[in-house]
């Protein structure tokens, strides 16, 4: 295989092309890719878990931008804003960012308003999304979903028992 770092991509879909240091062109698919990474990261690993992590992120960022809604139809627009901005930069339809890309947990916890304090503290600092995420965002998307998970893991063994 190619190595990534020395390599230029082209094309769309699930398959492209990849230009190595001599300037040869090699077709690559997305089972290409996908193998790549499972063997570099030593876990069952695909480029749709790192575009799913980018959605997600990317939905964050752009809630985080926005202040709360003031009611539940508000709050479904900024929904709306934020998926669509999402969808843009994935370069899909916002349905299927949302579908595919976003985790509804990231949008649910902006609808109940569990995370409406940090983001009204942190869209007074700023007008648009960052243009980058850094290390403390992602962290702070993986604390969202993790308290998210045993929240709703609490609720079912309750309703169980």
């Amino acid at each position: 295989m190619v190595s990534p770092a020395a390599t230029t991509r082209s094309g769309s879909g699930t398959g492209g092309w990849l230009l190595d240091e001599d300037g040869e062109s090699h077709d690559v698919a997305s089972d290409d890719v996908n193998d790549y990474l499972r063997e570099i990261s030593g876990i069952d690993i695909t480029a749709k878990d790192f575009r799913t992590w980018a959605g997600t992120v990317l939905a964050y960022r752009a809630l985080r931008a926005l202040s709360p809604g003031t009611d539940d139809r508000s709050s479904r627009k900024k929904v709306v804003e934020a998926v669509r901005f999402t969808s843009d930069r994935l370069g899909n339809t916002p349905a299927v960012a949302r579908r595919s890309y976003v985790h509804p947990a990231i949008l649910e916890a902006y609808m109940d308003g569990s995370i409406g304090g940090a983001l009204l503290e942190a869209a007074e600092d700023q007008a648009d999304p960052p243009s980058v995420s850094d290390e403390r965002e992602e962290r702070r998307v993986v604390a969202l979903l993790q308290k998210r998970v045993a929240d709703e893991r609490k609720t079912r063994r309750k309703k169980a028992g």
